[in-house]
C-alpha cells in the first residue's frame, strides 16, 4: 500500500456520505436501526477481536458484540457522537472501551440484547480473523487489524458484485488472488483456464486492480469527513499492514 491510497492520489474523494452522515441522517428508530445493521455487518469483526483479546470466551465475545451494537442504538450514542472530532474508527474503539469498562454493571441492571435482535453473521470468520493476530498483539492492535481487513473485505464484496452485475463472476473468481499478490498461478495459467489470450488477462487484471484500489480509497472515506483525517487513517492503515507482515 503506498501512495495511490493518499488524498491526494487522483479521483476525487467524496466525504459527503460517510458512516457519520448516514447516521446522523437517521430520525427515528427505524431509521438508525437499519443504518446500525449496516455498521453492524460491516465492522463486527475489529469490536469482536478486541472483545476476544480482553479474555472473554468466544460466546460470551459473541454475545457482548451484540450486545454493544444494540447499545448504541438503544442510547442513542451515535446521534451524539460529533463526525467532526475525527475518525469513525477512533469513535467505535472508545465506545467500546467505554462499553466494556461498564459490561459488568450493565449485566445487573439491563437483559442482554433487550427486546432487539441483531443475527451475528458469521462466528466461524470472526473467530478464524481473531486466531489470525499475534499473541503479541495488544486489544487495540487488533482491533486496527481487523478493521483493516474489513475495509479489503467490503472493496473486494463491492469489486464482486459489479463483476457479477456485469457478467464476469466466473472471471473475478480466476483473477481475484492477484488482487492481493496471493495468487499463485501464473497469466498463461489463467489464459489456459479462461480461454482468454495472454494479453486479455493481463489488461483484466489491470483493470481490476485499478478498481479495486479506487473502492478501498471510497472504504475509508466513508469513515471520516475530511482529506486530513483520511490521510491520518491511511498511515493507521498502513502501520497496521506492516505489523502483520511481520
Amino acid at each position: 500500500m503506498t501512495g495511490w491510497l493518499s488524498s491526494s492520489a487522483g479521483g476525487h474523494l467524496a466525504f459527503e456520505t460517510t458512516q457519520w452522515s448516514l447516521v446522523s441522517a437517521a430520525n427515528d428508530d427505524e431509521q438508525r436501526r437499519t443504518a446500525l445493521e449496516g455498521l453492524y455487518r460491516s465492522y463486527s469483526s475489529p469490536v469482536y477481536a478486541f472483545i476476544r483479546r480482553h479474555g472473554y470466551s468466544r460466546q460470551d465475545a459473541q454475545d457482548l458484540t451484540h450486545d454493544f451494537f444494540i447499545h448504541l442504538v438503544e442510547k442513542k450514542a451515535l446521534s451524539r457522537a460529533d463526525p467532526h472530532r475525527g475518525k469513525f474508527r477512533k469513535f467505535l474503539l472508545g465506545s467500546l472501551q467505554f462499553f466494556l469498562q461498564h459490561a459488568a454493571e450493565r449485566a445487573r441492571t439491563e437483559k442482554r440484547g433487550g427486546q432487539a435482535k441483531i443475527i451475528f453473521l458469521d462466528d466461524e470468520t470472526a473467530e478464524a480473523g481473531y486466531q489470525l493476530a499475534d499473541p503479541g498483539q495488544t486489544a487495540e492492535q487488533i482491533f486496527d487489524a481487523r478493521w483493516v481487513a474489513a475495509l479489503i473485505e467490503g472493496a473486494l464484496n463491492r469489486l464482486e458484485a459489479e463483476m457479477e452485475h456485469s457478467g464476469k463472476k466466473k472471471l473475478f473468481e480466476q483473477i481475484c488472488g492477484f488482487l492481493l499478490e496471493d495468487e499463485e498461478s501464473s497469466y498463461v495459467e489463467v489464459a489456459q483456464r479462461t480461454g482468454l489470450t495472454l494479453s486479455a488477462v493481463k489488461a483484466a487484471i489491470y483493470r481490476l486492480r485499478g478498481r479495486y484500489r479506487e473502492l478501498l480509497r471510497e472504504e475509508v472515506a466513508r469513515t471520516v469527513m475530511s482529506s486530513t483525517d483520511f490521510d491520518d487513517e491511511i498511515r493507521a492503515f498502513r502501520a497496521s499492514l506492516a505489523r502483520r507482515q511481520k
